[in-house]
Order: C-alpha cells, then sequence, then structure tokens
C-alpha cells in the first residue's frame, strides 16, 4: 500500500447545514452545493468529503447491516451532540495546523461564529505548542494548533519528518 489518504469522509445529519458551516463559515472552497447528495472539498493534501451519515452506514454496511445509528441522547435523559454515541468520545479527531499561534485563535473564532462549539479554548501545550479544540455541528472533533518547530510545504501541507 502506498503511504497515502486521499480522502476523509465525515457522516453528517444534516447535509445542507454542513455544507454551509465548511464552505461558508470556514471557507473551504467546493463546488458544491446545499442540495448535493456528497461534498467534496478542497485542501492542501487530503479531501475532505461530506455524506448523509444514513447513507455512509449504508455503503459500509449494507442495506440488512442491522447498523444502530447513534442515539442523540444518553442513559439519563440529556442530549448529546448529533451523531455522536451516549458518554463516547469519538476515536478520530482531525487537525488543522497553522503557521502562527495568531491563526489559532482565528480559526477558532470562525468555526464559533458558523455554528461550531468550542469543546477546549486555545491554550499552551505541553508539548510546546498551542492548541484548541472545536467541534463542527455534527459533533466532529477538530484541533487548531501551532509549534513554531513545525514546517509548511509551499502548498500548506505539513513537513512531516
Amino acid at each position: 500500500m502506498e503511504p497515502r489518504i486521499s480522502i476523509i469522509t465525515l457522516g453528517v445529519e444534516d447535509m445542507a447545514r454542513a455544507v454551509r458551516f465548511y464552505r461558508d463559515g470556514l471557507g473551504l472552497p467546493t463546488s458544491a452545493k446545499e442540495e448535493d447528495p456528497i461534498a467534496f472539498f478542497k485542501t492542501a493534501g487530503v479531501c475532505l468529503a461530506l455524506y448523509p451519515i444514513d447513507r455512509l452506514a449504508g455503503d459500509v454496511y449494507g442495506s440488512a447491516g442491522g447498523i444502530a445509528l447513534p442515539s442523540n441522547s444518553d442513559s439519563k435523559g440529556g442530549a448529546n451532540r448529533p451523531g455522536q454515541p451516549a458518554s463516547r468520545v469519538p476515536g478520530i479527531t482531525l487537525a488543522h495546523n497553522t503557521r502562527t499561534q495568531a491563526e489559532v485563535d482565528q480559526l477558532l473564532k470562525m468555526a464559533e461564529a458558523a455554528g461550531g462549539k468550542i469543546e477546549k479554548p486555545a491554550q499552551d501545550t505541553f508539548w510546546g505548542g498551542y492548541s484548541g479544540y472545536f467541534s463542527d455541528p455534527d459533533g466532529h472533533l477538530w484541533e487548531v494548533a501551532f509549534s513554531s518547530d513545525w514546517k509548511f510545504r509551499d502548498d500548506g501541507s505539513l513537513v512531516i519528518q
């Protein structure tokens, strides 16, 4: 296998809302319209895709797969974020690495203004950087992080040593 990830697909409950969040709120480039069955966003390196979560489950498990989509309420009757299982932190986060510390704060404010939720305000980290977390309207977690040690290629992709 070649060491490459081509597309990261996020299962979403409301395509129109998700497209507006990423396209209008965060400014990710796309030709997708809110009514499209799938949306692709151009980023440096990996393509980000949005797809209805029920269709994603059907694609993975088939119509007879018997998958139960996560409930939006916990065992005590409280509400969870859409698409998130009760009392469970998802096993994945997405990251956007910035060239400056100020960009971390700017992007977190942009995400919140677009309808995202700040999960952890930006702060100095144990590893010597600066980062914070937001979740999109479907509960997908994003880390926004800066380190003075990071280097970027001309296309904006992070150099991994």
